[in-house]
């Protein structure tokens, strides 16, 4: 067999290539995924390493020379291993792609495209993705032979949890945001008078500038605050992460570095400070509520709305209507199609 070869004998030949590949598109997430790698594939003899930029090669080639079954990888950093002709790929029998749409949009197609290349083409190959568009569907013609597709939830439809209340505020300056999300944090923390009381929140931003601004001003009114996004080195964000999972830091104010891909139990509360813009907007907006109410515990999301997001109104008034949530009248009346109809609308009051 493969796997469960026991030590590696360093005065013999050297170990057999790994035979597992797992391709994640951010260090935490491939981070993650090595920790689960670890504690499933430790007990069968299985040994993971993880590589990832931001952290010194030489590390991970060590880990690699010293043999090991899986190997989870970013895409940048494993194509520099593999130029570097210090990563054995041959022998690979499964291959998985995991958030295959956020990896596209980070723009990493020619590199998950040069790593496929150093695989054998008899492979089992899996790959997950929240959303469904053309181009991962042209990823999947190209990379899977006789595939099975597996639907969880509607296809080409953004459905949020319906475990996780949805409440939209309509803003209309900086500063009604800063006193709206004091107010909230001050509901869940008996009245503000004890600010480590609140459970667990995610704040997101758009701005990496205005990520470390708001982690500063919350810092300064007493809760347990620290800022993650993408210019923080890689040993600060896996110390927040893991301060934040410990319970030592009770709020995250985050990019959407942070928004997909990230399990911590126990997250309560989701506020989008700023609604996710571009065109996947409101599937962004679906990722980030989608880190609280998991595993079937009851999850809150916030989102402050401004007239710049009206573009964004009428999906997210869908995705509200999916979830069974309160549609408040300002919100339905901005997602309702102009010219066309008299009246109407989505039903739903709300604040």
């Amino acid at each position: 067999g493969r796997f469960g070869r026991g030590p590696v004998n360093f005065g013999g030949p050297p170990p057999p290539p790994p035979a597992i590949l797992v391709l994640a598109p951010t260090r935490e997430l491939a981070c993650q995924i090595a920790e689960e790698a670890e504690k499933f594939g430790r007990p069968a003899g299985v040994r993971a390493t993880c590589l990832y930029g931001g952290a010194p090669k030489g590390l991970q080639i060590r880990r690699l020379e010293g043999g090991v079954e899986c190997i989870i990888a970013t895409p940048g950093r494993l194509n520099d291993i593999l130029e570097m002709k210090k990563c054995d790929l041959s022998r690979v029998e499964f291959l998985v792609l995991d958030e295959a749409d956020r990896m596209l949009d980070m723009g990493f197609e020619p590199q998950i495209r040069s790593v496929v290349e150093h695989i054998p083409k008899e492979r089992r190959t899996m790959m997950f993705s929240a959303t469904w568009p053309k181009e991962i569907r042209r990823l999947a013609q190209d990379f899977l032979t006789d595939q099975v597709q597996v639907n969880v939830g509607e296809v080409d439809a953004l459905v949020a949890n319906k475990d996780v209340t949805q409440i939209v505020h309509l803003m209309n300056n900086e500063e009604e945001k800063m006193d709206k999300l004091k107010s909230i944090l001050d509901e869940l923390s008996e009245g503000g008078t004890k600010k480590e009381s609140h459970g667990r929140a995610i704040v997101f931003v758009a701005r990496k500038m205005s990520c470390d601004a708001l982690a500063n001003e919350m810092w300064e009114l007493g809760y347990a605050v620290d800022s993650l996004h993408g210019d923080r080195q890689q040993w600060e964000r896996t110390k927040v992460i893991n301060a934040f999972k410990s319970g030592n830091l009770r709020m995250l104010v985050a990019t959407d570095v942070a928004a997909r891909g990230l399990d911590v139990k126990g997250v309560e509360l989701v506020v989008n400070y700023d609604m996710p813009a571009g065109q996947n907007g409101v599937e962004d907006y679906v990722h980030r509520i989608g880190r609280t109410g998991r595993a079937g515990a009851k999850g809150l999301a916030h989102a402050f709305f401004t007239r710049s997001d009206s573009k964004r109104a009428r999906e997210l008034v869908e995705v509200l209507q999916k979830a069974g949530q309160v549609i408040p009248d300002w919100l339905a009346s901005m997602g309702r199609p102009r010219g066309r109809f008299g009246g109407g609308g989505y039903g739903g009051r709300g604040g």
